[in-house]
């Protein structure tokens, strides 16, 4: 959603308010200027944010119909000489979105980036001996910064506070940046933990007093207490600890929501007596993944979120995932996820769990991922759907009143329950009288249905067909449609274009695939 519509109706002290994350009932919101805010993102490709590539990001945004650009700020280029500051990335990336008309996630590329420390300075690199490196079981340095050093760590904190005390200065009352993302995929590739000679000693010593708290265990050293997780868990706990310190170094400078992505646990294709997780090799140890989770939360809290980057398209996994990270103490955010069609669906699923914002990777037409002319083809139809209603859409979630189907094998057939209102989602066409909806040839059938009163809703989907009844009657049975608006909402207001009756009506709202449309729907009983 452009700035310009944003802004329009704010109150001085609503656009002077900080974006922020609320949480009420266990639901959360991503609050910006003062409202909530649905993050309609597309992060582009690792080497995009530079004077030369950033031309080719924009097209391929708007494409996309995308409201928010996830980009890299690179520690190697802002700090290319200790103390030296060069902030001229930070400040185009800032001008840019804004000459676009989008929000900008900012992704610090510093200790950590995919489980390396690629984008550490030359500085760092060259000076094993001030900035040490894991030491992996045979005893050799790997590309990794240690988390357990105080020398690593007062390095990215001094980089990152500068950087936040810059976008203090220069975005703290247009809002341009809504989010900013602490390291990227943390934790060690090429060792379960450090086994550096001090890191031996810490680890064959009792283990620490808040990490037993937050565990619910009795004291021991780390083998004693964790067993087989031991390793994993050691790293963990350092890690968390480190990024949170960094975290509230930049939230001192500018106090906006933070949060860490994850490269997580994934299934292993072996087999089953071979189904043995392997940290530092499956996944990065040491980050956030399914089931450390509960450690990184209680021991990072200058983190607001920890949003988990998807890359399997099996429904069961991923609703595993969404349902893992959709927790009371965290808002849902997916800053990572497949840009290949099999992924789209998987928008409105997020929304069923309360997300606050999701984003396909790689998204720019640098020739990377997407030549010019081509894009996240069903993405693109999801993000030109829901745009214009982004802000209803994350406003009536936040409230608990919304509720999304997605097709899948044996699934063409769905019901959301609101109670005195059930609504009855058919995937796929043609769907003949008296016949089961044939579903969708890749199960790429999506709906969305809202509740705005007691008798009205806001419905709208992809290839699926939504009829209203009442608790044991049929679709048309002593409940009649007293009106049906197809529009949109123009600065909070709903605006009708036409009305829907007759074919358009009378077996269920039918959103076929090439009708991309919003209905309120006022319906009644007799």
């Amino acid at each position: 959603m452009i700035l310009s519509i944003l802004f329009v109706g704010s109150s001085v002290s609503r656009a002077a308010e900080a974006p922020r994350i609320v949480e009420k009932g266990g639901r959360h919101a991503l609050m910006v200027d003062g409202a909530p805010f649905l993050v309609l993102g597309a992060q582009i490709n690792n080497s995009s944010s530079w004077a030369s590539t950033l031309p080719e990001v924009w097209p391929a945004l708007k494409d996309m119909h995308a409201n928010t650009v996830e980009a890299p700020v690179y520690w190697e280029q802002l700090e290319a000489s200790p103390g030296n500051f060069d902030f001229s990335t930070v400040d185009m990336l800032v001008q840019r979105t804004r000459e676009n008309h989008m929000h900008l996630v900012v992704l610090w590329f510093g200790t950590w980036k995919n489980g390396n420390m690629h984008y550490v300075p030359q500085w760092v690199k060259t000076d094993i001996k001030k900035y040490p490196r894991v030491i992996n079981q045979a005893g050799e340095p790997i590309d990794v910064l240690s988390a357990n050093s105080r020398a690593n760590l007062e390095a990215d904190k001094h980089a990152f506070t500068a950087l936040m005390h810059h976008l203090a200065e220069i975005d703290s009352t247009e809002h341009t940046v809504i989010f900013v993302q602490v390291e990227n995929e943390s934790g060690i590739i090429g060792s379960p933990r450090d086994f550096s000679l001090s890191s031996n000693r810490e680890f064959e010593s009792k283990i620490p007093a808040d990490l037993l708290r937050a565990a619910g265990k009795s004291p021991g050293t780390w083998r004693e207490v964790f067993g087989g997780d031991a390793d994993e868990v050691f790293q963990a706990y350092y890690q968390a600890r480190y990024i949170n310190e960094v975290a509230e170094a930049g939230k001192r400078e500018f106090n906006i929501p933070l949060y860490c992505n994850v490269w997580l646990s994934y299934p292993i294709a072996e087999l089953p007596e071979r189904q043995v997780g392997n940290p530092g090799i499956g996944w990065p140890s040491g980050g956030p993944v399914q089931r450390l989770l509960w450690l990184w939360k209680a021991l990072a809290p200058a983190l607001d979120v920890i949003g988990p980057d998807i890359y399997s398209d099996d429904l069961g996994f991923y609703t595993n995932v969404l349902k893992t990270y959709a927790t009371a103490g965290n808002a849902l955010w997916i800053p990572e996820t497949g840009n290949s069609d099999a992924y789209a669906s998987y928008l409105f699923l997020a929304l069923n769990y309360g997300a606050i914002g999701f984003s396909p990777f790689g998204v720019d037409h640098t020739g990377w991922t997407f030549s010019e002319g081509e894009g996240p083809k069903l993405h693109s139809e999801n993000f030109a759907l829901l745009e214009p209603i982004s802000r209803e859409i994350a406003r009536l979630n936040f409230e608990g009143k919304l509720k999304a189907a997605v097709d899948a094998p044996g699934q063409a057939e769905q019901e959301l329950d609101f109670g005195k209102w059930k609504a009855s989602v058919r995937f796929g066409f043609p769907q003949p009288d008296g016949r089961h909806a044939p579903g969708t040839p890749a199960h790429t059938g999506r709906a969305l249905v809202a509740q705005l009163s007691s008798d009205e809703f806001l419905v709208t989907g992809i290839d699926a067909s939504v009829a209203f009844h009442t608790e044991g009657r049929l679709p048309g049975l002593r409940m009649q449609i007293l009106s049906a608006e197809e529009g949109t909402f123009e600065n909070g207001v709903w605006k009708t274009s036409r009305l829907w009756n007759g074919d358009q009506t009378d077996r269920g709202l039918a959103f076929r695939k090439h009708i991309r449309t919003v209905v309120k729907i006022h319906l009644g009983t007799f």
